[in-house]
């Protein structure tokens, strides 16, 4: 049977804070701290999860921990945002409920990855097979796309969404995705133009710089250094951890897997450069004869650069920048700009660049993505936006982001009272209301179509007449002025009149999260977000194929006099489609927090995330869970993990689970306040009365385990008696024949040694019978000798006497050469050819013989170490021997190729499928193929060739196309010029009348001179039908170019770029090549 662990086993901390007790904003961050020092960075709040950013990689997202949480119950596994992505996904699966998870947090909490790891885990778990995965992957994919292009550094992210993202996943009946749909929100379009300090631009533009290639940048226009472009922020240009270079490479590659094709990324990429250019463009004053005011493009180069990207007339986008159309009715009025206003013209023209680029990007991903055909089909959404933004200087974008935040607590709160009302009315338990803070009055301050903070924006904005921020502010203070959560220095309310905190031209919220300081400035111009028509006309006659797609409204067919909806208005309506499209989906939430500032591990600093579980209201979340019952459990698992505390429902039940629960609880001293019967749980009002049953249940699996332990050592002890008695049998019957054994070998041993001794006795009598018998043949022999030897000696006395000195000379010479062979043959060096040891010589007169045997020798050996020679062998020292013979002490290169060995085939043209063609031309086997540099003679620079020698030809090819620019017989080559210095440098000179003597002499440069020419040399000395070829070795030689002769000069240089010979033409008749000396 499968060990299932459970939420409350071996639990730091605790893991769901539904469960803290006591309950209080300390207690609470605490248990966050103890968790998030040991690396458990989620709690769970209910069904809601709180994860912490660890900054760094955890080992708890690998395919194991996937597994691992594939189709269990939420509790059954310790806190993980595997186990929420898998519970909404088996709700839609199997329960065809349409789901959202819901990601929220400040910048830097880790939103994004925690929408990875959604997608990546409904990925891993839901079906296989070819359009499934390809499915999988687009949508996978198309996170790197979106992230380089709306994501940034900031000073708290380094990569920072300033976007908010909301993908709709289709799934069919099986639960396989089938496609997705993207929407987007709010790009932070003012980042293109200007960053805060410690902040980037968008991923994209440093991206490109950084990894797109040479070639690239030189089509797009573009240098690679960051600060030839004034939108590009230099502070913080380059981040630590963040591979711009890769990143491009995974982007590109992403696109391509989304199903963007060549020409459209190309598009996009050209885009993006001319959004860099446009930032280039400087504006200087000038006055017309009128006095007005205008203004004039400094350097028009980036202009020009610009429009050739975009393929705009020059003129027309000059003429844009410069003066401004006004159309009423049938009227129109032409006003020039000046420094300023064009300056704010190309800004805007940047920004609605980037941003509608961005927007049909998403677009884009979304026809790629989306699913076919129109049945209906389950969705699972998943939210990653913004998170609250409370900065020292807070503008518009932040109030519409903390807006969007107010909209989701709202519909949080909502959503987790009618989640808790729902099931307890689906349980049968009695509902009670459950007080907490509604955060619609904020909401209603900000979004109410008549007195709301956007709608007088717009009213401003539309406002005939002079309209300023400060104009916006005095009516917004007039208006809000008795809001509770509205404060200004300008209101009617006196206690903010002397609040040095509150600074004149800037307006407080109490937000759900805390106060947040507004400054006013700025927010009339990014409401509107005005682009002048004449700059949109001037887009759409873009030859492009992309920008008239993005500026339609330039069409002069369509013109249209009527003022677009503001930024405001268009932000109010998307958050209200997103709301709408949340409350009809089953929420899950996930709340993200960031431990510190510095983005470093292991750092946890209480104030700032105090700040944030305020903020994010988890603790009235707690409050809300805990404000009926604390803790509820189904009763089939919450019979199989207490039944041993009770005697009838251990160790089985055999009736119905929640029978077996009520029989439990009524043998358990708890009160029957403490818990209600649901009907399919039990409900537990207080913690304590979970921990108590947790410490009840601890008591009994440790008597358990002592009498499992008690069990055990009885039936071990029992085992290890009877496998000793049984041991000691075996033991018993063993020695007995051992012993049997020995005495036997014993018997045996001993009448061994008594027939050895007998055999001894009788071997050496028969020994001492045979010696002496020997003894005596022995002493007949000797006698016999030595009278036969007094015989003959008497009568050859007078011989010996005559020749004694001969005889003596002869023996001692005898002596002397034995003793010196068998010296030398004790004393021989090795077999190596090169080894020049020799024994020293003993004897004056042995001095001829000594030097005629090392001679001998020597040839001995070397015969030897040739016989094992190969043929390919054999041939290369033929080689090296020939070429030895050529330029050995004739030229300086020499020497420093002794060493290469001779390799021939340079290019594994035979394998290199890009000269395949080339191998199949050539009718006889390459001996050499290498690449050389044939000399110019008009400037004396080199070309790459491909140099091939055959058996009957040399052939120069081409190096990039394989194709054969000459080819020239073996026999027409006259003879080979080289000079004596250490230049690669060679002529082949071809005789006069022949074919291909037409374009004249080729003049050469090679790194394997030496081989070449031997090869060439050899080649010519093999044929007997040719003439032996010439080798010229001369510091100056003619070169015959076409109808003139060039004389070839080498000089000795000063060492120069890396010692490289330079080749240089003085006049039509001299080139001379400077020769850097090797000293």
């Amino acid at each position: 049977m499968e060990v299932k662990t459970s939420l409350l086993d071996n639990m730091i901390g605790v893991g769901d804070m539904v469960l803290l007790e006591p309950l209080s904003e300390d207690s609470f961050i605490e248990n966050l701290k103890n968790r998030f020092e040991h690396n458990e960075i989620y709690t769970y709040i209910g069904s809601v999860v709180i994860s912490m950013n660890p900054y760094r990689t955890l080992p708890i997202f690998t395919p194991d921990k996937v597994e691992e949480y594939r189709n269990r119950n939420f509790y059954e596994l310790s806190p993980h945002i595997y186990a929420l992505a898998d519970e909404a996904y088996r709700s839609l699966r199997d329960q065809d409920k349409d789901q959202c998870i819901l990601i929220t947090g400040e910048s830097g909490a880790g939103k994004t990855e925690a929408s990875k790891l959604v997608m990546s885990y409904v990925a891993a778990v839901c079906g296989k097979g070819q359009e499934v995965n390809k499915v999988k992957e687009q949508l996978l994919q198309s996170n790197p796309v979106l992230e380089a292009f709306g994501n940034a550094k900031t000073v708290r992210n380094d990569n920072s969404s300033r976007f908010g993202k909301y993908m709709d996943i289709e799934f069919d009946f099986k639960g396989d995705p089938l496609g997705g749909v993207i929407s987007n929100y709010l790009l932070e379009k003012s980042r293109v133009v200007k960053q805060p300090r410690g902040e980037r631009n968008f991923h994209v533009f440093y991206q490109l710089l950084s990894g797109a290639s040479d070639e690239s940048l030189k089509k797009l226009k573009l240098h690679r250094d960051f600060s030839k472009y004034n939108y590009l922020s230099l502070d913080s240009a380059a981040v630590n951890g963040l591979d711009d270079a890769a990143n491009f490479r995974t982007v590109r590659n992403a696109m391509q897997i989304v199903g963007f094709m060549e020409d459209e990324v190309q598009s996009v990429l050209e885009l993006v450069a001319a959004v860099l250019k446009l930032g280039n463009i400087e504006f200087k004053p000038d006055s017309r004869s009128n006095g007005s005011d205008e203004s004039r493009i400094k350097d028009k180069n980036d202009l020009k650069e610009m429009c050739e990207l975009l393929g705009i007339e020059q003129s027309v986008l000059e003429r844009a920048f410069s003066y401004r159309t006004v159309e009423a009715k049938s009227e129109k009025v032409s006003t020039t700009l000046n420094v300023a206003q064009a300056y704010y013209a190309r800004d805007a023209l940047a920004k609605n660049l980037y941003s509608r680029l961005f927007s049909w990007l998403v677009t884009r991903i979304n026809e790629s993505i989306k699913a076919q055909g129109k049945t209906r089909h389950k969705v699972m959404g998943v939210l990653d936006i913004y998170g609250f933004e409370i900065f020292e200087d807070n503008s518009f974008e932040q109030f519409i982001i903390n807006y969007c935040n107010e909209k989701l607590q709202q519909i949080f709160i909502e959503l987790t009272l009618r989640e808790e009302q729902e099931e307890y009315i689906r349980e049968g338990i009695e509902w009670t209301n459950i007080e907490y803070f509604n955060n619609a009055v904020i909401c209603d301050l900000i979004e109410n179509n008549k007195n709301g903070i956007l709608a007088m924006l717009d009213e401003e904005c539309l406002r005939p007449g002079t309209v300023t921020d400060e104009t916006f502010l005095d009516k917004l203070s007039t208006i809000c002025a008795e809001h509770l959560h509205f404060e200004s220095r300008l209101s009617k309310n006196s206690k903010f009149l002397t609040d040095h905190s509150l600074p004149h031209n800037c307006f407080r919220i109490q937000h759900y999260a805390g106060k947040v300081l507004y400054r006013a400035e700025g927010f009339v111009d990014k409401n509107n977000d005005l682009l002048y028509r004449d700059l949109s006309q001037a887009m759409y006659k873009a030859n492009h194929s992309l920008i008239k797609q993005l500026f339609p409204e330039g069409n002069p067919a369509k013109v249209n006099l009527k003022r677009p909806p503001t930024a405001g208005f268009q932000f109010k309506a998307s958050v209200g489609t997103l709301m709408r499209n949340l409350q009809t989906k089953n929420p899950n939430y996930i709340r993200c927090i960031k431990p510190n500032d510095k983005k470093a591990s292991h750092i946890f600093t209480d104030s700032l995330v105090r700040h944030q579980v305020r903020y994010l209201g988890l603790m009235e979340n707690v409050r809300v869970r805990r404000a009926g019952y604390a803790f509820r459990q189904p009763y089939e698992p919450c019979l199989e993990r207490y039944k041993m505390l009770c005697k009838r429902t251990w160790p089985h039940w055999q009736g119905p689970a929640r029978e077996g629960v009520e029989v439990m609880m009524s043998a358990l001293p708890v009160q029957a306040e403490e818990f209600s019967y649901g009907r399919s749980k039990i409900f537990i009002r207080n913690p304590r009365t979970l921990f108590f049953l947790e410490e009840r249940r601890r008591q009994c699996l440790q008597d358990l385990a002592t009498l499992i332990q008690k069990i055990y050592r009885g039936w071990k002890c029992r085992t290890h008696f009877l496998l000793l008695k049984k041991s000691q049998i075996v033991v018993s019957a063993w020695y007995r024949r051992y012993a049997q054994q020995k005495k036997y070998q014993k018997i045996k041993s001993a009448t061994t040694v008594v027939q050895s001794y007998t055999r001894g006795w009788q071997a050496r009598k028969l020994l001492r019978e045979l010696k002496h018998q020997k003894r005596c043949e022995e002493a007949v022999t000797t006698i016999s000798a030595f009278w036969h030897g007094t015989q003959i000696r008497r009568e050859y006395r007078k011989f010996f006497r005559a020749n004694a000195g001969r005889k003596i000379y002869d023996f001692t010479i005898q002596r002397i050469m034995q003793k010196y062979f068998l010296g030398l043959k004790s004393t021989m060096p090795s077999m190596s050819p090169i080894d020049k040891n020799w024994p020293a010589r003993p004897y004056l007169f042995l001095g001829g013989v000594h030097s005629e045997l090392r001679r001998i020798f020597h040839l001995w050996r070397c015969k030897k170490y040739r016989s094992k020679f190969t043929e390919e062998k054999k041939a290369v020292y033929e080689e090296k021997l020939e070429a030895s013979e050529i330029f050995k002490d004739k030229k300086a290169l020499y020497p420093s190729s002794v060493s290469q060995p001779f390799k021939g085939d340079y290019l594994e043209i035979n394998k290199n499928p890009k000269y395949q063609k080339l191998s199949i031309a050539m009718e006889d086997k390459v001996l050499l193929a290498d690449v050389v540099n044939k000399i110019n003679r008009a400037n004396g620079k080199g070309t790459a060739r491909l140099f091939l020698l055959t058996k009957n030809s040399v052939v120069l090819a081409d190096q990039k196309t394989g194709q054969v620019k000459a080819s020239v017989p073996l026999p027409d080559l006259s003879s080979v010029s080289v000079s004596t210095q250490s230049d690669g440098f060679f002529a082949l000179k071809l005789k006069e009348g022949s074919a291909s003597a037409v374009k004249g002499d080729f003049l050469l440069s090679s790194e394997h001179l030496i081989e070449i020419i031997t090869k060439i040399h050899r080649m010519g000395t093999r044929a007997a039908d040719r003439e032996q070829l010439d080798i010229d070795i001369s510091d100056e030689f003619l070169v015959q170019f076409k109808h003139d002769k060039v004389c070839v000069k080498f000089i000795p240089g000063v060492p120069k770029n890396g010692n490289s010979v330079s080749c240089k033409r003085k006049n039509n008749r001299l080139l001379e090549v400077s020769v850097p000396s090797t000293a």
